[in-house]
């Protein structure tokens, strides 16, 4: 079932889960993370992301994500994960997407805010909801700066000026694989939740370990992006049947990414919607 974001995560954030947002590049894990989805009736955030148009063009996105939404009634969020330009987030809300993020981050804060204002008032008229980011994720295991991270006076004036649905923030989470498990700055977390109202996001969920992440869960983070530990679990599984044949070696591939969504869905502790 193809739904849009807004009132799972406002419950995600009341009830103090997050919801998984899955980033597919291909035909096989979409399927994999909508089947996971049915089977446990739980809302799933289906996401491509712009930089993975070399894998997978927007239009093939769009078609894959609904083809699989429409496959269930479980709740299927077809997401841009960080579009970066403004061409990419209409065409995607045309294509049919019912979430979008505009990814103006590494933009001035003055400028970010214009940026995604202009996205939001865009994206509204069509129903469709908005993600903004501030802060810097990326930031891995060696920055202890301040600065780094999503400041609760920006964090309050960006989501009532650009009035986003929900607001990416940096706590020390980055992208990629780490090198042992993240420092996470749990008490900016906290601050900023106590201040805005709309649910926030987590990028970089992969490898930031469980207690970490259900700590963000049951603190104020409603929508945790994950991506490398389902390549991961892909690629581990299918060299375990490196000598069988192809179809063989994806579905292996493919049990593989499921586990992974299994599990996170218990740390978690998402709900279905009430």
């Amino acid at each position: 079932m193809l739904t849009g974001s807004k009132e799972f995560l406002l419950q995600a954030k009341q009830n103090k889960y997050a919801i998984p947002a899955t980033d597919f590049v291909d035909q096989l894990s979409a399927e994999a993370y909508t089947e996971v989805s049915s089977e446990l009736q739980l809302p799933l955030i289906l996401s491509w992301a712009e930089s993975h148009s070399t894998y997978l063009s927007l239009e093939e996105a769009a078609m894959l994500g609904k083809f699989y939404a429409q496959k269930t009634n479980a709740p299927i969020i077809l997401h841009l994960d960080h579009g970066v330009t403004f061409e990419t987030i209409t065409k995607s809300i045309d294509y049919g997407f019912t979430s979008v993020m505009i990814d103006a981050s590494t933009q001035p804060f003055g400028q970010n805010i214009k940026t995604t204002k202009n996205v939001v008032e865009y994206a509204h008229k069509k129903g469709v909801t908005v993600e903004g980011e501030i802060g810097h994720v990326g930031v891995g295991l060696s920055k202890t700066d301040e600065s780094f991270y999503t400041s609760v006076e920006e964090a309050v004036e960006f989501a009532q000026k650009t009035q986003v649905d929900s607001l990416a923030i940096s706590i020390g989470t980055s992208h990629g694989v780490y090198k042992g498990s993240p420092k996470l700055n749990f008490l900016r977390l906290s601050e900023i939740a106590a201040k805005v109202d709309i649910p926030l996001v987590l990028h970089g969920g992969s490898s930031s370990g469980d207690e970490n992440l259900e700590k963000c869960a049951q603190n104020g983070i409603s929508k945790i992006n994950i991506y490398t530990d389902f390549i991961l679990a892909a690629n581990s599984a299918m060299k375990m049947g490196q000598l069988k044949d192809y179809f063989a070696v994806k579905s292996l591939a493919k049990q593989g990414m499921k586990s992974v969504l299994r599990r996170y869905y218990k740390v978690f502790h998402t709900q279905a919607i009430k």
